[in-house]
């Protein structure tokens, strides 16, 4: 491991710097970076995954270029929540999501699912993840966090992030705690604009503050800002991301935090857009970030070297000040990384194996919810079935891209149902609406799966065309619980927070009365269907 001592102003800065490149293997971007540059970290999408085989042969030859340019071992990174944000996604146990866990009710349960995750993802070469999410979804508008977050209360999200962050580092796996102060009473994705939360400073600490206060107890190794703008904490109109009041301020000194101040990635438009990816780069050290993240341009990430390197030649930023962030940052890497870096032949026969499979399952299938049957729909009877599924898409650029192939139809039909499906995208226009109340006139028993039904007006006018017939559909969210908000009145609903293939068979499972349907409601949908919401009313 290097010493402070011994490194040159250009290797301090290169660690400052955690970048992404477009590649399933080390290709001459990154090996320059690495090699030339000595940044001190990258950062895995889906684009550089094809098989756990695959990753753990990348993120060996990463380090491997690392030890050749002498430079301390890299971190290597990736967004694994879990659901519907995670980078690898075939022959891993892929965990549910925050919301899904809440859903189970088990404390214990988040921690097993990091526990098992940061096993794999340790495995595989990973070491540190973007996880969890310890936003608070109190708003149904938002469109980039909804299932991301464990739901709306803040001793809960509190609990279960501070119980996913042990089974993280128990696994050897930097967590962060994302995205500070709090990103989920936003109505604006800040990948696509500048959001602001305008509360006050008492209802922010006693709400968005407290899952990072109980973060910060339980020591987790790294929080990320986010790129939103708090009036309360900055008068200045300067997001998270760039504000000293915020990170330095507020975190460091007021919360006590010393360990690694991540930025989210200063590509967003949240950033690009108002500030300019490089200066952001500079203005981020200059607040308090020790790890400046630039996911995909390497010419945004060259700039922001070249710029943090004048910065400090030219007194803007003093070295001392890149001095403490490198501290911070190699005695993470000798905490984390003691063990060594190489994927372990042994670690990798447990990737996706059927004990971490189990332990996926039962969490998914405690995540199911039924939030009314007033007709006593279910269990679904052995007649015909119509099923109608929403095709998962990318709600976000977190999402990346969403290909799922398994369908809610299919699943039923593997629990025995006689089924016919109809897939349907999100947006539903009015010549498939027609066809689809024309198709469903001879059936009896009719499901409909439905995918962030409140952004997306179509599939509300399809379960009203259902309704007008004289159908009593049976709705399942397969993401957004906030769906039956849209049609209040259907008269059966469920809930299983993600499309993945574990939580369609959970969900056809449940259905079916192949398993119970115990989750409770980690969000409230209306006064009717408030948090903790379950089958047998409230909890």
């Amino acid at each position: 491991m290097m010493e402070l001592a011994g490194m040159t102003l250009e290797e301090k800065v290169g660690q400052l710097i955690q970048a992404g490149f477009h590649s399933l293997e080390p290709d001459e971007h990154i090996l320059d970076l690495i090699e030339r540059r000595r940044i001190g970290g990258v950062i895995l999408f889906a684009r550089n995954v094809q098989s756990p085989a695959q990753v753990a042969a990348l993120t060996g030859k990463l380090q491997e270029a690392a030890q050749r340019a002498g430079t301390a071992p890299l971190w290597i990174s990736i967004d694994q929540e879990g659901g519907m944000v995670a980078r690898i996604t075939e022959g891993v146990a892929l965990m549910p999501g925050a919301m899904a866990i809440a859903a189970g009710g088990s404390v214990e349960a988040a921690y097993e699912a990091a526990l098992v995750a940061g096993r794999e993802l340790r495995a595989l070469g990973v070491n540190m993840n973007f996880a969890p999410d310890l936003d608070i979804n109190n708003n149904p508008t938002n469109p980039v966090i909804g299932v991301r977050s464990f739901g709306e209360a803040p001793e809960a999200v509190a609990a279960y992030g501070a119980a996913s962050i042990r089974g993280f580092q128990d696994a050897g796996v930097s967590a962060t705690a994302k995205h500070f102060p709090g990103h989920g009473d936003t109505a604006t994705d800040s990948h696509l604009d500048l959001p602001t939360i305008p509360h006050s400073r008492e209802r922010i600490e006693a709400v968005e503050l407290v899952p990072f206060r109980r973060a910060v107890a339980e020591g987790v190794d790294a929080v990320m800002s986010s790129h939103i703008v708090f009036p309360a904490f900055e008068p200045e109109r300067l997001p998270a991301t760039l504000s000293r009041r915020v990170l330095t301020g507020l975190l460091r000194e007021e919360l006590g935090f010393d360990g690694t101040i991540v930025t989210d990635c200063m590509e967003m438009q949240a950033i690009a857009a108002h500030y300019g990816t490089v200066e952001a780069a500079v203005m981020a050290v200059e607040a308090g970030a020790d790890i400046v993240l630039i996911s995909h341009s390497r010419e945004l990430q060259e700039g922001a070297l070249d710029a943090l390197l004048e910065a400090v030649r030219s007194g803007r930023i003093s070295e001392e000040r890149i001095d403490a962030s490198v501290r911070r940052l190699l005695a993470l890497k000798r905490k984390r990384l003691a063990a060594g870096t190489e994927p372990h032949e042994a670690a990798l026969r447990l990737v996706g194996c059927e004990a971490h499979r189990q332990t996926a399952r039962r969490i998914s299938e405690a995540s199911v919810t039924l939030v009314k049957d007033e007709e006593r729909l279910l269990p679904l009877r052995r007649v015909p079935t119509l099923v109608i599924h929403t095709a998962a898409v990318a709600t976000s650029i977190a999402d990346e891209a969403v290909d799922i192939p398994h369908t809610l139809g299919k699943a039923l039909a593997a629990q025995g149902l006689d089924v016919v499906e109809r897939i349907i995208p999100v947006s539903l226009d009015d010549e498939a609406l027609q066809a689809l109340s024309t198709q469903a006139e001879p059936f009896g028993q009719i499901v409909v799966g439905t995918y962030n039904a409140s952004f997306h007006p179509g599939q509300v006018r399809l379960i009203e065309a259902l309704q007008s017939l004289g159908k009593r559909p049976l709705v399942v969210a397969l993401r957004n619980p906030y769906d039956l908000r849209e049609f209040p009145d259907v008269s059966a609903y469920a809930a299983v927070y993600e499309s993945r293939p574990l939580a369609l068979e959970s969900a056809a499972k449940g259905l079916t009365g192949a398993i119970p349907m115990r989750g409770r409601l980690p969000v409230t949908i209306s006064e009717a269907y408030p948090v903790g919401w379950g089958a047998d009313g409230p909890c």
